[in-house]
């Protein structure tokens, strides 16, 4: 008898690379450029300049790292190879790369060495010389008089409080240089994703939900932590070519759910799996430089216990309450103080907590069960810059608990593409001193937050675009209880809404 041909295990095809996104991206900082050097009445003269990445070695040894470009400079330019430069003419316009000057012994060990019209090409750029070249080059396509002045990458990133570093070069002192204008420009164009930009975060989170579906119907008691990582980085580079993931994974079980940055060297993902612990997996794949961030929990043998479902549901309200009021002009900080206020909600009808909710919101009891933010820009990197501009009229950031962790507190914008990540978790360095202290210990049931004090924690996660009336939500994940456990069950998904309802009890 024929056997009956299994399902294939991916629907999705990567799809081609468009450089013109990065021509794209080039027309749009020099549009804004130009028109901040107008409104300064200064000359429309000098070149961006811009240094890609380099490749490293693991500390003193031979072992050379897989290379991932420069974020900045991938945005414009989208070259994947090590040691490039780039520049952008404001009077002219063109676009310059400068491509390396390899030995001949790299086509013995690394392969082909391409031609610079091979770069030109593949890349769409007016012009192309050698690093070796770039003074020469920039002083003979001047057009001005005086030394040509080069616009440098200069600025602070917010999330990670360092800063970007401005290319270097021999013979710059031939040059006038601004460490202040590009950042701030060019950190704006990256806030508003252009379509080219959106299809490309769109297949990331296309790929990254299957594979978080993979996972899920495949999560059995007691495997280790790092098999769930492992399905999901197979699932995403064998069927979406996606050879980078957006971030260190986290797979955390049981009581490392409570960890928010698990997954890291001293925690890596590495706990046997117990009947009766939740799962919350962050794990998000990477395509041509664009990323997704998705977050999914679940109960590891299928099925939502009383408990359980009582936190995820929390967590799922203040999730969806937040993409039903997103829109633009919405601000950001009203988005978290509504996803805390819903959770608290929750709690206290679950008898976890007791008192007004208004009270426990001016006490920041929502701090204690997420201290996070409730989500940030995502683009080229997972947290992409623009959350605070000096140039944005726009007030300083927080110093509340959970407020101070906000990665943004901008007003919405059509084109922003922005993570949505509510959580609640039992974490014994916030939740005792809350318990002891005089502000917050009224609230607390103690009978009940005890049987918790285990739990770990859940985080649901999708990624948005904000649209002109709305938002439309990327990620395609299972997220009501009822839908994880038929899909953990062996459902197909999507699943077929009408019969999974009926079997539901739902309307």
């Amino acid at each position: 008898m024929a056997s009956t041909p299994s399902p294939p295990a991916s629907s999705l095809t990567p799809p081609e690379i468009p450089f013109e996104l990065h021509v794209a991206n080039r027309e749009n900082l020099l549009k804004s450029i130009r028109q901040h050097l107008s409104d300064s009445c200064r000359p429309l003269q000098g070149f961006v300049l811009l240094q890609g990445g380099e490749e490293k070695n693991r500390y003193c040894t031979d072992h050379t790292e897989l290379f991932r470009q420069e974020s900045y400079f991938a945005y414009l330019f989208g070259v994947r190879e090590p040691g490039f430069y780039g520049a952008i003419d404001i009077a002219t316009g063109n676009s310059i790369l400068f491509a390396p000057r390899l030995p001949a012994e790299y086509a013995v060990w690394l392969g082909e060495i391409k031609s610079l019209s091979c770069f030109k090409e593949r890349y769409m750029v007016s012009m192309i010389y050698y690093t070796d070249e770039i003074g020469q080059v920039l002083c003979d396509q001047y057009g001005g008089s005086g030394k040509p002045l080069l616009f440098l990458l200069h600025g602070l990133n917010t999330d990670s409080d360092n800063f970007s570093k401005p290319a270097e070069f021999q013979g710059m002192e031939k040059f006038e240089t601004d460490l202040t204008t590009l950042h701030p420009i060019l950190t704006e164009c990256r806030v508003l994703k252009s379509d080219l930009e959106l299809a490309l975060i769109h297949f990331a989170n296309d790929i990254s939900s299957e594979a978080h579906i993979e996972v899920m119907r495949k999560t059995r008691v007691k495997m280790k932590e790092y098999q769930l990582e492992s399905m999901f980085l197979h699932h995403t580079y064998m069927y979406g070519g996606c050879r980078h993931c957006s971030y260190t994974c986290i797979c955390a079980t049981g009581g490392n759910g409570a960890v928010l940055h698990y997954g890291h060297a001293a925690a890596p993902n590495e706990r046997i799996l117990e009947d009766g612990d939740m799962a919350l997996l962050d794990m998000g794949a990477e395509y041509h430089f664009y990323g997704s961030d998705i977050t999914c929990s679940f109960p590891v043998n299928g099925k939502f216990t009383s408990d359980q479902a009582l936190i995820y549901n929390a967590v799922l309200e203040a999730h969806n309450a937040v993409i039903s009021s997103m829109k633009p002009g919405v601000n950001w900080i009203d988005m978290h103080k509504l996803a805390e206020k819903t959770i608290l909600e929750s709690l206290k009808k679950g008898c976890i907590l007791v008192g007004d909710v208004d009270d426990m919101m001016a006490k920041r009891l929502g701090a204690v069960f997420m201290p996070h933010g409730l989500g940030h820009f995502m683009g080229i990197d997972t947290h992409d810059p623009g959350g605070f501009l000096k140039n944005l009229q726009i007030m300083e950031r927080p110093k509340e608990p959970g407020l101070k962790s906000l990665r943004t507190i901008r007003d919405l914008k059509e084109g922003m593409v922005i993570t949505v990540e509510p959580g609640c978790y039992f974490i014994d360095a916030l939740l005792s001193p809350a318990l002891e202290s005089s502000n917050t210990s009224k609230f607390f049931n103690r009978e009940t937050i005890e049987r918790f004090k285990s739990f770990g924690g859940v985080r649901i996660e999708s990624d948005l675009h904000v649209t002109a009336n709305g938002c439309k939500n990327m990620t395609k994940c299972p997220r009501e209880t009822w839908e994880i456990e038929a899909v953990m069950s062996g459902a197909p998904w999507p699943l077929d809404k009408t019969s999974t309802s009926a079997a539901n009890g739902k309307c």
